[in-house]
């Protein structure tokens, strides 16, 4: 496209709207026609440039228009590839929670029903989306839309097999995040980030590189600690790192709205209706405090009777339901005294040792926790650590109180002091956000005879041979030695 025609194809370019991995997108106009959104992807060096553009536009066409944003053309103008959709004319999710507010309520609720929506058009079209995110959730006057499918593909044994890893980190299912293969289950995995990032201002796994990010959803629980009652259930179950232990999407769609069944006609009817009733046309720039509008009476309902529907589903059926998902495990305590447990765990580890944790009703439950590694690069160190209920069966560990996580239950309370330092140092954080694992109490109580890993990243530490470490209730460990150090 030359600055001096400004145009791709028929279409006359208006103006960039945004950029992303696969291409730019723009507003433009064919003749008086109601502006689209044209987007032009990035040019392509390899043979299988065309196959990928021709993938995004079938992928897209195959789509019901319910909750996304209908194809209306597609071409070729000279080297660049370009496919036009209807323009949405609203934020995307992420500058809406960024520039505003994070989403309470029945407004919350209504945006899991309408990107669940989308979810059911889009797997009933035979598409996975794989890239499901904040970004690509438009927030139309008459509810959500889901846009680009750049890097959609058919629900095929074929194109399941992903010869290499794409998406967005923050967002990935576990599977996704190692290469196997990838179904719809991962799409319903990233609802539940959305949900999440929609409720809370922050993804599931906490922010960081993509490496650090990718380890965190493969190996620890998400952060759910803010998340609406009513959802709960539901996001806890579609984050699960299982696929066969998620609800599809129709499953989803269904019980938030306390149905048996509800095609995707009918549920974006629900949504849509409800806020045509009190649309609110959104200015060039959200403000500052940009809320979505409220929806009718009816669809509050419908999600109140859904709420119920779906916790009573969730906490009978899902496997494990007498445990982390419940909700019932008692608060840790931290113990301060008593003998070591009869049970003696023996270690490889930089050093172990047995505790107790005293719940809530005075029970007390012996956990072995192992230092597995203290290792320094230039300057960050980073530690990682597992604990192990040694319990007997039945017996829950919940550590959440012996971490001292605050509103965010993460373990950014533990502390390292290098050999030969006088000041103790907390776990390292970008924006406000701990470089360490997030816990969250009911979700993560760890049954008897199972363990779970911890980490914690510490920048700027002084150099050193060894370090104490006070993992807090998890006792004290000192001169544990650090590896790289010079």
């Amino acid at each position: 496209m030359s600055d001096e025609t400004r145009r791709i194809g028929p279409y006359t370019i208006i103006k960039r709207l945004g950029q992303g991995g696969m291409g730019t997108v723009y507003l433009a106009r064919l003749g008086d026609s109601p502006p689209v959104a044209l987007k032009v992807l990035n040019p392509g060096t390899d043979d299988g440039f065309e196959r990928r553009f021709t993938r995004e536009v079938e992928a897209a066409r195959r789509v019901a228009r319910f909750c996304t944003a209908p194809v209306l053309d597609a071409g070729l103008d000279g080297q660049s590839a370009y496919i036009v959709t209807e323009y949405v004319d609203g934020p995307d999710l992420a500058t809406a929670i960024r520039d505003g507010a994070p989403m309470s309520g029945a407004n919350l609720e209504a945006l899991a029903v309408g990107v669940a929506t989308a979810l059911v058009a889009i797997h009933q079209a035979g598409i996975v989306h794989r890239d499901l995110k904040p970004a690509n959730i438009l927030l139309s006057s008459i509810g959500p839309r889901v846009i680009d499918f750049g890097i959609a593909q058919f629900m095929t044994p074929d194109a399941t097999k992903s010869a290499s890893i794409v998406g967005t980190p923050a967002y990935m299912s576990p599977e996704q995040a190692g290469g196997e293969p990838v179904t719809a289950a991962s799409d319903v995995f990233a609802w539940g980030g959305v949900v999440v990032y929609a409720a809370t201002g922050k993804p599931p796994f906490g922010v960081g590189g993509p490496p650090e990010v990718l380890y965190r959803v493969v190996h620890y629980a998400p952060d759910l600690s803010n998340l609406d009652g009513r959802l709960y259930p539901l996001v806890e179950q579609a984050l699960a790192k299982d696929p066969a232990r998620r609800p599809t999407s129709q499953q989803l769609l269904d019980r938030l709205l306390g149905r048996e069944s509800i095609n995707v006609a009918a549920a974006t009817n629900l949504v849509s209706q409800s806020w045509e009733q009190q649309a609110v046309r959104q200015p060039a720039r959200a403000p500052s405090r940009w809320r979505w509008v409220r929806p009718a009476a009816a669809i509050a309902a419908a999600l109140l009777v859904s709420a119920v529907t779906a916790t009573v589903l969730l906490q009978s059926n899902s496997p494990g339901s007498s445990g982390a998902s419940g909700g019932t495990s008692p608060l840790a305590q931290v113990t301060t005294a008593g003998p070591a447990p009869a049970h003696v765990h023996t270690t490889t580890g930089l050093a172990a040792r047995d505790t107790y944790i005293e719940n809530a009703n005075g029970r007390r439950i012996p956990v072995h926790v192992s230092i597995d590694k203290l290792t320094r690069e230039f300057d960050q160190t980073r530690l990682e650590w597992t604990v192990e209920n040694i319990g007997a069966p039945g017996d829950k560990a919940d550590l959440a109180h012996l971490l001292g996580g605050g509103e965010s239950w993460s373990v950014h309370g533990i502390t390292i002091r290098p050999d030969g330092s006088n000041k103790s140092s907390h776990p390292d954080t970008e924006d406000g956000v701990c470089s360490c694992t997030y816990w969250y109490s009911y979700a993560n109580a760890i049954d008897a005879g199972e363990s779970l890993q911890f980490f914690a990243t510490f920048r700027g530490l002084p150099e050193a041979d060894s370090a104490d470490l006070n993992l807090l209730g998890l006792g004290r460990y000192r001169g544990v030695p650090i590896e790289g150090s010079s």
